[in-house]
């Protein structure tokens, strides 16, 4: 039995301040459908894809924590600082910071915040 793609995904949970991202094109084939060599990914320095999951955020510390009020109940919930990133975001990144992985015959990679360099959002609607 295959499981559908999202519902794959729906299993997985990006950590902190990281992104996963699948990438728009297979850099190991040309436009006309030539294999490249395999150190010649290797080289590339910036990557493109699709984000498909986000991270919570950045932590950060709990300001409820006061050591000589002890008798007031400690929260145990940690907050985040949410990330830029969002899912169906087009993310140019750099690649030697991404970690590359395959899951259910896929190729991903998780990306963190840092890495990303520019964001294109469709329903982006700004001002200028």
């Amino acid at each position: 039995m295959t499981v559908p793609l999202q519902a794959a995904l729906d299993k997985l949970i990006v950590v902190g301040d990281r992104v996963l991202i699948r990438p728009k094109s297979n850099p190991d084939k040309t436009r006309s459908g030539l294999f490249l060599p395999p150190g010649y990914t290797e080289r590339e320095a910036i990557q493109s894809g699709y984000v498909v999951k986000v991270g919570p955020g950045y932590p950060i510390p709990s300001t409820d924590a006061v050591d000589d009020e002890l008798w007031k109940p400690q929260s145990d919930r940690t907050r985040y600082l949410p990330l830029q990133a969002k899912v169906g975001d087009l993310a140019i990144f750099l690649q030697k910071g991404a970690i590359e992985i395959m899951y259910n015959n896929e190729r991903y990679f998780i990306v963190n915040q840092q890495a990303i360099l520019l964001l294109e959002r469709d329903d982006f609607a700004a001002d200028f």
